[in-house]
């Protein structure tokens, strides 16, 4: 029996984790970062529409299979944090969508691609 509570401790913890906010948008300037310090689990997807079933369009992971050559085939890349991202690029936070919020993901040479994440990745700060 302490087994099994144990184990049910340890999967409730570990979901816990992965279910936290790693990202964070700055409230002045919008940006939107993940820090490269993390110690936690994570992997969130920027979508191509707020809904979980479209196109994957970025991905921010703590898994190196996830971010290595770009598994999930991401149109913007895969990355372990946005300091990973190209110095010039930046992701700018547009509004909330429902369960979902909307980027702005800002290229060097000024092109601009629209993706949604959870708003349960990030807080505003």
């Amino acid at each position: 029996m302490l087994k099994i509570l144990s184990l049910f401790l340890l999967m409730f913890i570990s979901s816990n984790v992965m279910s936290q906010a790693v990202g964070r948008v700055d409230k002045k300037t919008k940006e939107f970062k993940i820090p490269a310090d993390l110690k936690s689990d994570y992997q969130i997807f920027g979508y191509e529409y707020a809904n979980n079933t479209t196109t994957k369009m970025i991905c921010f992971s703590s898994h190196m299979g996830d971010v290595k050559d770009n598994y999930n085939r991401c149109p913007l890349g895969s990355y372990f944090d946005t300091n990973k991202m190209k110095v010039t690029d930046k992701i700018i936070y547009l509004g909330p969508i429902g369960t979902f919020a909307k980027m702005n993901y800002v290229a060097g040479n000024g092109k601009k691609t629209v993706f949604y994440i959870p708003k349960s990745s990030f807080t505003i700060q």
